[in-house]
């Protein structure tokens, strides 16, 4: 309001300055003067937006100390406004806009809930309040508006409720192990296109993993385990041919392997130890099938047959847990590998 009127004050004078001149230098001059006119009222306007977003980015991180219960480290005093809220203790502004890019607040022992005020902070693409002790559900009707967000990582805190799914499709990083959450994996999560990471270990997800899995394309890493999902590793798992990790122990997993699962030469770790998973080993596994293959867990499960000679020559092989299955035959001899193994 203080600008309109400031501006209103200026035109006046401005267009006496005009009329009083004629010909073609005046016409020349209220030109100048138009495009000077426009320019300065968008030079204001973006000063009056800017101030509005630094003002809404103050206070959502208000909203966000109001919710802490505790702090034992005092981190957020230095959150008050006789000091900038970019030079509060864990937040990062940009430096074009000083507006919200980073809230980094991991392993301070901070309790509390999240406040939704969080979804004002527009231009955050990093949240990362791991190791604390939040509690309560996430509020999950605001992340839809950080389109910018591509690291949301709240692992190994007290969370309850749904897993989150309305995130944007910016999202690149998804860590939220060991809270409580419950529920079925969200099938809009298989929408995330630029996902890589997914970490959502030690909760209580139920029910089974979902065929659109193998959309993530740009998935690295997933960590499912200790969780109680059910049901077949879907066979379009092996669409993911960026995947390097994958550990699914201590679930309710089922019934065979896809055999498309034998197919992701990139992976490094496979871990499905403690499920019910009844399946022989594939004869060339370590040759033609996981060929780059550092640590295989599978203990714990219903596996049988002999155990194939050549998974004991993968080269880059150095941890294996085959215990309590019902492999038949003899042990090949792998004292003469044990230099890759971690014996």
């Amino acid at each position: 309001m203080k600008e309109s009127l400031f501006l209103t004050s200026l035109e006046p004078q401005t267009d006496s300055l005009a009329n009083s001149d004629t010909g073609h230098f005046g016409s020349v001059f209220n030109m100048i003067e138009h495009k000077a006119s426009k320019s300065f009222m968008a030079e204001c306007e973006a000063l009056t937006t800017t101030s509005a977003g630094n003002h809404t980015d103050q206070l959502a991180l208000l909203a966000f100390k109001s919710q802490i219960s505790h702090d034992p480290l005092r981190l957020l005093d230095s959150w008050n406004t006789t000091l900038h809220f970019c030079q509060w203790q864990g937040v990062t502004c940009g430096r074009r806009h000083q507006r919200v890019v980073k809230l980094v607040l991991k392993s301070y022992g901070l309790a509390g809930s999240l406040s939704p005020y969080i979804g004002n902070l527009s231009f955050l693409h990093t949240i990362d309040l791991q190791n604390n002790s939040f509690y309560g559900e996430i509020p999950s009707k605001v992340l839809g508006r950080l389109f910018r967000l591509r690291i949301f990582a709240l692992g190994n805190n007290s969370f309850t409720g749904e897993l989150p799914s309305n995130f944007s499709h910016n999202l690149e990083t998804l860590s939220l192990g060991g809270n409580k959450l419950s529920g079925p994996f969200p099938k809009q999560l298989c929408t995330l296109q630029n996902l890589k990471i997914l970490r959502l270990w030690s909760n209580n997800l139920t029910g089974s993993l979902p065929y659109a899995l193998g959309n993530l394309s740009s998935l690295q890493f997933i960590d499912l385990s200790s969780n109680i999902l059910g049901g077949g590793i879907p066979d379009s798992i092996g669409q993911l041919k960026s995947l390097d990790f994958l550990s699914l122990d201590e679930n309710m997993l089922s019934s065979k392997l896809p055999p498309s699962i034998y197919n992701l030469s990139s992976l490094w770790t496979l871990g499905l130890t403690k499920n019910q998973i009844v399946d022989r080993l594939p004869s060339d596994t370590g040759r033609t099938f996981l060929p780059n293959l550092r640590e295989l867990f599978i203990g714990e499960n219903h596996f049988f047959g002999p155990l194939p000679p050549s998974l004991f020559n993968i080269s880059t092989l150095e941890m294996l847990e085959l215990s309590r299955n019902g492999f038949t035959g003899q042990v090949p001899d792998i004292w003469e590998t044990c230099k890759n193994f971690k014996c």
